[in-house]
């Protein structure tokens, strides 16, 4: 036997409802330390520098996610020439 329930809410609702925290105060403030230290850069090298302090994914995800969208631009045909 299948039963499905489709509950209409928002994510807020869905978030009370499953007894999960509400972590918008939190969001809230890692966005505007971001945007802080990004009104503070200066060149490219210290925008990275700062990114990978701030990032939850750390320095390994940054590697991925660089990787990620070396591949995507490299089939685009926009990749770096020099690798």
């Amino acid at each position: 036997m299948k039963v499905s329930v489709d509950v209409d809410c928002t994510p807020a609702e869905a978030r009370a409802f499953l007894g999960l925290p509400d972590v918008t105060p939190l969001h809230d403030r890692y966005v505007k330390t971001v945007l802080d230290a990004w009104e503070g850069a200066g060149s490219l090298e210290q925008m990275e520098t700062m990114l990978k302090s701030v990032s939850p994914i750390g320095d390994a995800g940054m590697r991925l996610f660089k990787q990620m969208m070396d591949l995507g631009l490299a089939s685009g045909g926009l990749g770096n020439k020099d690798k």
